[in-house]
């Protein structure tokens, strides 16, 4: 990764699991460029592996000029983890995802039947409304363009398309303006890239950015930080377990 980085003159971001010096597993997310290691964040959620053990601190790094953050996956949908990395300077977040087309409490979420994807060049119609309705993207913009918006940030969320083992995934990687405006985004039924200019000044001319000063903690701190239990449940491996047809699933 350091090499590709540096021949291309870029950063490069990548997922993979990490065994510490004490036998501990982590979900890692890793920033490079052509001079090594920038940056290392460690999964606060990892909810379906028992043997994965939960990271312990937010990560913000500078990175061209910008102030990086990451988050992985669910770690994106408690809102209090992306607002610290907000409050610890971050001005984009990283959000590698895999994601949606899984079953869910929340009305219209589901699986999405393989058999589409194979049909996909002669029938993208059928794909694509499975694709981008509530198992997929109209979910997705119920709740992350306003992690965009509320704590005036460029979000860079990225998600695979395609099978992933034995379920299917529907990609919509995009890149979202502290407006909470989808800027960029990967729309091709297959492998796609896309890019995006970040601009600094929509940082404070967006609204989250006023929110943000505008806070007090005094009114709430002792709430948010009240002590309980974590409660992280995953619906298709409950179902599963009590005799359900559901399979496996990913995080």
């Amino acid at each position: 990764m350091v090499s590709i980085a540096g021949k291309s003159n870029i950063a490069v971001l990548a997922g993979l699991f990490e065994r510490d010096e004490t036998d501990r597993i982590f979900k890692t997310y890793v920033c490079v460029d052509g001079n090594g290691l920038v940056a290392k964040f460690h999964k606060l959620h990892p909810f379906i592996n028992p043997h994965i053990t939960p990271g312990s601190e937010y990560c913000v790094f500078d990175l061209d000029g910008w102030k990086c953050g990451i988050l992985i996956c669910y770690d994106n949908n408690i809102i209090e983890n992306v607002r610290a990395t907000k409050l610890l300077g971050a001005q984009i977040i990283f959000m590698p995802h895999v994601t949606m087309c899984t079953p869910s409490s929340r009305p219209g979420a589901g699986f999405v039947d393989p058999a589409l994807w194979l049909e996909r060049e002669t029938d993208p119609t059928s794909l694509r409304l499975e694709f981008d309705g509530m198992k997929g993207r109209d979910w997705l913009k119920k709740w992350l363009p306003s992690r965009a918006y509320d704590n005036a940030v460029y979000v860079v969320f990225s998600n695979p398309i395609g099978m992933d083992d034995d379920q299917l995934k529907n990609g919509c990687s995009m890149i979202i303006d502290p407006f909470g405006d989808i800027i960029a985004e990967c729309r091709k039924l297959g492998d796609d890239l896309t890019t995006a200019v970040l601009t600094p000044e929509k940082l404070t001319q967006a609204g989250g950015s006023r929110y943000i000063k505008a806070r007090r903690p005094d009114l709430y701190r002792d709430i948010i930080g009240k002590a309980h239990t974590p409660e992280q449940k995953v619906i298709w491996l409950e179902e599963e377990a009590e005799g359900g047809e559901t399979g496996g699933g990913k995080d």
